[in-house]
């Protein structure tokens, strides 16, 4: 058993400790092996020599990003502990400066692996639950592909599976059939783009709602394309999307396992095109998990109880 005492002179011990120490309470509950004990701004421990080790290296990263950000959430604490690497975010995270100045970045460490993963490949899967930021992400990495000139338009696709496909009965043209389906698409790209712009690119075709049904006989050069809830897609839908793909093009595919909302006897074209196309050179697959969550706390919460009772079955 060691003891060890850390100095804390970098920032108000109050705002490492949160208010009535609900931040060191939450903090503790990571290391139960560890006896962490405050005093002022004194940090005293009492452990294994290795738990503490481990404790000082989390410890410092989470001093280093209050010092660059000025602020340290219960999410930003998490991230830091349970990610392997260090979590702070860099000038190398920011994709791209949306609307009103606002840096989009890569927050996370499965969201930096994206990032990572479409500049050496020219597919990628994104696969994790509501919240995660995969969407987002594709959407940002899209945006920053055409601003780039790295490709000449950005198509967006996504099954609509509550209408069946078969959208001709609904009102309007084919923009307004599918804004229902695709609004998280068209906020990221609110986000992204200035509205002027954006309209701009949306009536020029620069940017384009292409409804997966009418994907069919499409060769997509030069194009960053992605589809969202693809595990909505029927096997056959899948295979047709992914054959689309023409040259000089990125395909970002994104879905959670957890919602799928085919028929009950229909398989999921995304569960079985992940398990053959696995290994595949060029085709990275990303799981995101619930530390990538960046919404409220409690969804968070909510993935990981459905997670456990799901795994407990």
């Amino acid at each position: 058993m060691s003891e060890k005492v850390l100095e804390i002179n970098s920032i108000n011990p109050l705002d490492l400790y949160g208010a009535n120490n609900k931040k060191l309470t939450f903090i503790k509950q990571f290391f139960p092996k560890l006896k962490i004990v405050a005093r002022g701004n004194q940090l005293k421990l009492i452990g294994e020599e290795e738990v503490i080790q481990q404790f000082e290296l989390k410890f410092d990263l989470m001093l280093q990003h209050f010092n660059k950000y000025q602020r340290l959430t219960a999410s930003n604490i998490e991230r830091i502990i349970m990610d392997d690497a260090s979590v702070l975010e860099g000038d190398d995270d920011v994709l791209l400066h949306g609307t009103q100045g606002r840096m989009i970045k890569a927050r996370t460490a499965n969201q930096r692996k994206m990032v990572s993963a479409i500049e050496k490949n020219d597919m990628l899967f994104a696969i994790g639950p509501a919240g995660t930021g995969k969407t987002y992400t594709a959407v940002a990495l899209a945006v920053r592909s055409l601003k780039n000139k790295e490709v000449k338009r950005i198509i967006l696709t996504r099954p609509a599976v509550e209408a069946g496909e078969n959208l001709g009965f609904l009102p309007g043209d084919l923009k307004e059939k599918l804004d229902p389906y695709l609004q998280p698409l068209y906020d990221a790209l609110r986000d992204m783009i200035p509205t002027e712009k954006l309209n701009e690119y949306l009536e020029g075709g620069v940017i384009q709602i292409a409804p997966l049904a009418f994907m069919r006989g499409r060769t997509l050069d030069k194009a960053f394309v992605i589809l969202d809830e693809a595990q909505n897609t029927t096997t056959h839908q899948m295979k047709m999307f992914l054959t689309r793909m023409g040259m000089s093009a990125k395909f970002v595919i994104t879905g959670d396992e957890t919602q799928v909302d085919l028929p009950p006897k229909q398989p999921s074209g995304l569960l079985e095109c992940l398990k053959a196309l696995k290994g595949i050179k060029g085709i990275s697959i990303i799981k995101l998990d619930e530390k990538d969550v960046i919404r409220h706390e409690l969804v968070k919460k909510i993935i990981k109880a459905y997670k456990d009772k799901i795994e407990n079955k």
